[in-house]
């Protein structure tokens, strides 16, 4: 036979076991804030907060992670600014890749149209080099004057 202090019965009807309540956190289950704070800017708080500069606005609004910069909180995560900035690289990225076809398409088209002309880099560079051997004979008939 079990003691008494070990019997199941006793056991399933001791009080529950109650935990401490975390750090910050108020009476009735809300979480603590300082007063002035709103609920958007406690839902961004943390320990390590930065405050994003005007550039850093613009980011987060061009990256989708905010509608406007009246949005954006006094202080955000570092993380969520990290993410914002690797986004808006990917998106510079795509732009200029996008830009880059643009032009290999304009510089294609332009060559097209060259040839098209009987005009070439090599008939520029002869063209070039017989201005130039005409400019040197005309200086050297000065110089022996």
């Amino acid at each position: 036979m079990l003691p008494a202090r070990l019997h199941p019965r006793r056991l399933l009807s001791a009080a529950p076991l109650r935990l401490p309540a975390p750090r910050g956190a108020a009476v009735g289950g809300e979480p603590a804030r300082s007063p002035g704070t709103t609920r958007a800017e406690q839902a961004h708080r943390v320990v390590a907060s930065y405050k994003p500069s005007k550039f850093d606005k613009k980011i987060l609004v061009w990256t989708g992670r905010f509608k406007t910069e009246e949005d954006i909180p006094p202080r955000i995560p570092p993380e969520m600014l990290d993410k914002a900035r690797n986004k808006a690289r990917v998106k510079a990225c795509y732009i200029m890749i996008g830009l880059s076809i643009v032009a290999c398409f304009a510089v294609i088209a332009s060559a097209k149209k060259a040839a098209a002309r009987h005009e070439s880099l090599t008939s520029w560079n002869l063209a070039k080099k017989a201005k130039w051997r005409k400019e040197a004979a005309l200086a050297a008939e000065a110089k022996t004057k």
